[in-house]
């Protein structure tokens, strides 16, 4: 896709999952989408959702988030196929946009087999080569290491990391900081997928 990243419509993506228990795949419990356009965060372009995880699913306990205080709304949420017409408009048709990329991409894969998704653009990857002297690169540190923390609550107020949809719109606005600096502004949707 030769064209700039500020210049198109990017979706940013984030699961919270069940974690890996024996004989059980890890499953995702909640989604998060916004979409970047025009290099901007775009918080009107957004969902979120539980996802309905059986009450036989074990969690791993060391998995993140607040799943534990939502297993009986988990078992009742909608299946991520039964979203699947809400989500189709954002997951189609974009280049999709995640923190340590190959996780979501992973998911989707194993949730919709047929479908094709992407490209990928891994801001973890992008924060490498944007804040090369950073000593983390874990999304949570690098909200408050890049001085985004009260964008972030202005952004998603009651809100904190280890839930989709503030990840989702904290790696979109770790996107749109990147997108924001010289030399970064022309850069073109397949140069940022080719990052590793």
């Amino acid at each position: 896709m030769a064209v700039s990243a500020s210049e198109c419509d990017l979706v940013a993506l984030d699961f919270e999952t069940t974690g890996t228990a024996e004989g059980f795949l890890n499953t995702p419990w909640q989604i998060g989408l916004v979409v970047i356009s025009q290099g901007r965060v775009v918080l009107e372009q957004s969902f979120q959702s539980l996802l309905r995880v059986p009450e036989e699913q074990p969690f791993n306990p060391y998995a993140p988030g607040r799943w534990a205080q939502l297993r009986h709304e988990l078992a009742q949420a909608p299946s991520i196929t039964e979203l699947w017409p809400r989500l189709q408009p954002f997951l189609l048709a974009h280049p999709l946009v995640a923190h340590h990329a190959p996780t979501e991409r992973t998911l989707l894969k194993q949730l919709f087999p047929f479908q094709e998704f992407g490209p990928w653009i891994d801001t973890l990857a992008i924060a490498r080569l944007a804040f090369p002297k950073l000593p983390d690169y874990k999304l949570e540190n690098l909200v408050p290491a890049l001085g985004l923390a009260s964008l972030m609550q202005q952004r998603c107020p009651e809100l904190a990391s280890h839930d989709a949809f503030y990840d989702a719109v904290a790696c979109a606005t770790l996107l749109e900081t990147v997108l924001a600096a010289p030399g970064w502004n022309h850069a073109r949707v397949e140069e940022l997928a080719a990052l590793r």
